[in-house]
């Protein structure tokens, strides 16, 4: 006899990923794939057909695995879907894309200000607000026929199980829509005439139905799966560290790392440091920062990453090989800045990696200084989990702070069967896989406190 299972639907902006996980969240298969933008049409914009047609066709495979009793979407943020009764109407834009300039200053003077929104002016469509006003105007008849704006993973949950819902750790992901110390929809919302367009609020746990008939049949998943309303993506991974008392920081990693000091206040946030209040999936505002250290790792590292030894990182520490912001174009507290490589150039793959790996921690180290998270355990998830450097280096900078490195490469799928376990409340007993990570021992390089001196002094 088959036991229960849950489906995780990840869709990340570098990989679309299906997870399959049992009853006490341990995973019993997992296949990937890759997000492609399309880049032909109206704009570069997101390939949904292809991802619904491969998670169908995984979603079956599944199926012959376990008794799938709830579907879990989780994505990145950014990122919505203009939808009427019979699906899209306008192609679900790439937040990469670049807006044209000239909607730039018609948009100021639409936005809130960032004392009540807390999202700061980011560049392309990083502000989905932007996103959308543009549509509306180069679009108006396209855009005039949408029923509904969804967030990106509830989407999924709608294409899935026919509700729509809105729900509020996406919309509080450097939006411009949501306000999230009032934990209401911002001025920008009612400007623009869309407020009748966002469903009303699901919290991220909620089952908003079964999946449709015609999946189910499809798919060969039981007529009663339930499908879960869904999460941004860094918001998950939050959800297993919402318990407990006092301060601590979690480094969510992936394409983007995002730095969020649970219990920190507001008030020290910076607009011009891309410093920002994303929403928890209980409502709470969370202070966060954040770079795109999976792209920027990429960028230095290489196409043909290898793992660096201790002696790599000693020797570029040594021979005071920096490098410094940034190496993405999307954001960050140095967005706009071109990265350069100062001192002797690494000579192998192996030493590439170990200038990504020296850069992505002191990168974090950074943010989580600005965000005065001097106090309580730091706990990295994702996928730096992988770089078995990291922990060990953060944690010989950051003496006074557990760094704990989570035995779960991915947070986001954890929490999200996390959400398809959920009992009422945050703080109810539940079983949680690898929420006790151990702490890292600090990697003691000679000379890393000083090389950490000169890179901020260079910056």
């Amino acid at each position: 006899m088959k036991g229960n299972a849950t489906i995780v639907l990840d869709i990340g902006k570098t990989n679309v990923k299906l997870a399959l996980l049992d009853s006490e969240g341990g995973t019993l298969a997992e296949q990937r794939s890759p997000n492609a933008i399309v880049n032909d049409g109206l704009y570069p914009h997101h390939d949904t057909e292809r991802i619904w047609g491969w998670m169908l066709d995984t979603m079956r495979a599944f199926a012959q695995l376990a008794h799938v009793t709830a579907i879990v979407p989780v994505t990145h943020g950014a990122t919505a879907a203009l939808v009427d009764d019979h699906g899209l109407v306008l192609p679900v834009l790439d937040y990469e894309f670049e807006l044209p300039p000239e909607q730039e200053e018609a948009y100021g003077a639409l936005r809130p200000a960032y004392s009540s929104s807390y999202s700061p002016l980011l560049p392309a469509g990083l502000n989905l607000g932007r996103q959308l006003a543009w549509q509306a105007q180069a679009f108006p008849e396209q855009f005039a026929r949408a029923q509904n704006i969804l967030m990106y993973p509830q989407y999924w949950a709608w294409r899935l199980s026919g509700v729509a819902a809105s729900e509020v750790t996406s919309l509080g992901c450097h939006t411009d829509l949501w306000q999230p110390a009032r934990q209401q929809y911002s001025s920008l919302v009612e400007r623009m005439g869309w407020s009748g367009l966002f469903p009303a609020m699901q919290p991220a746990w909620a089952p908003l139905g079964a999946l449709k008939p015609d999946l189910a049949e499809l798919t060969g998943l039981p007529w009663d799966c339930q499908v879960i309303c869904g999460i941004h993506d860094s918001n998950a991974s939050l959800l297993r560290h919402l318990n407990g008392d006092g301060p601590r920081a979690v480094l969510s990693t992936g394409t983007w790392v995002i730095a969020a000091a649970i219990g920190m206040p507001l008030d020290g946030l910076r607009e011009e440091a891309d410093m920002l209040a994303n929403s928890n999936a209980l409502g709470e505002p969370v202070a966060c920062m954040r770079f795109m250290g999976g792209r920027e790792f990429g960028e230095l590292a290489g196409a043909a990453p290898e793992t660096c030894s201790v002696e790599d990182l000693q020797r570029l520490i040594d021979q005071g090989t920096l490098a410094l912001p940034c190496f993405a174009s999307a954001g960050g507290p140095f967005g706009g800045r071109a990265g350069e490589i100062t001192g002797p150039a690494p000579q192998t793959a192996q030493e590439r990696y170990a200038l990504a790996t020296l850069y992505c921690v002191l990168m974090s180290d950074y943010c989580l200084s600005a965000l005065n998270a001097a106090s309580g355990a730091i706990v990295v998830e994702g996928s730096y989990t992988g770089n078995p450097h990291f922990a060990p280096l953060l944690a010989a900078l950051r003496p006074a702070q557990a760094v704990n490195c989570s035995d779960d490469a991915s947070g986001t799928t954890c929490g999200a069967w996390m959400l398809a376990n959920w009992v009422e409340k945050c703080q109810d007993a539940r079983t949680d896989p690898g929420a006790d990570p151990g702490a890292a021992a600090g990697l003691a390089l000679n000379g890393w406190a000083a090389y950490r001196e000169r890179w901020l002094a260079a910056l």
